[in-house]
């Protein structure tokens, strides 16, 4: 059993079959709630690129950055409500109106850099990181690019950019704010 701190009177039980994908499951006053989301971190950013063995491969000036975490049970469902919820996030003031949260990434035009992160999935045991329920990279890399191809097909392909996926890599970052978001898939109707 692990407890999550934000909901402090709950405890997480990972069921395993092989005939079904992993699924996270929270016991409440004798309730089973199944997990089943994507998880996006999203960070509303001045700049922020990712470096690979000491070369710059992607980078954004003012826009979002948004860390990805696939469970082992995603859809596309998952994939099409963070892409749609991610780009009209109304994170950004609108100058105009004086308005605070009032424009979406898309409405500014600014740029989306996308980074897969299977740490999001990770569960302490004891002091170690266990990341069975994150989605096996045999199976998240084509999922995590199918990913990445519905930003670009949502938005100017020419804004969205990503890390490479799978390799260790920098991430550097000015955080706008700081605005950070976490958006879980489980949220929306399945």
């Amino acid at each position: 059993m692990y407890s999550l701190p934000s909901l402090p009177s709950f405890a997480i039980n990972i069921v395993r079959s092989r005939s079904t994908p992993k699924r996270t499951q929270l016991h409440h006053k004798n309730q089973k709630i199944q997990i089943r989301a994507m998880r996006a971190v999203v960070q509303r950013v001045s700049s922020a690129s990712v470096e690979v063995e000491g070369r710059i491969v992607s980078e954004i000036g003012p826009g979002l950055l948004v860390l990805v975490g696939l469970h082992g049970s995603d859809t596309d469902s998952d994939a099409d409500y963070i892409c749609r919820k991610v780009l009209n996030m109304r994170l950004f003031p609108n100058e105009n109106t004086g308005k605070g949260w009032d424009l979406n990434v898309m409405q500014k035009n600014y740029g989306v850099l996308l980074v897969s992160q299977f740490t999001l999935y990770g569960i302490l045991k004891g002091n170690k990181p266990d990341f069975h329920v994150a989605m096996p990279p045999q199976n998240a890399r084509p999922f995590y690019d199918s990913l990445v191809e519905k930003f670009r097909k949502s938005y100017n392909p020419d804004a969205i950019k990503d890390g490479v996926f799978g390799a260790m890599m920098k991430i550097n970052l000015v955080n706008d704010g700081p605005v950070t978001m976490q958006l879980d898939s489980s949220q929306s109707s399945k």
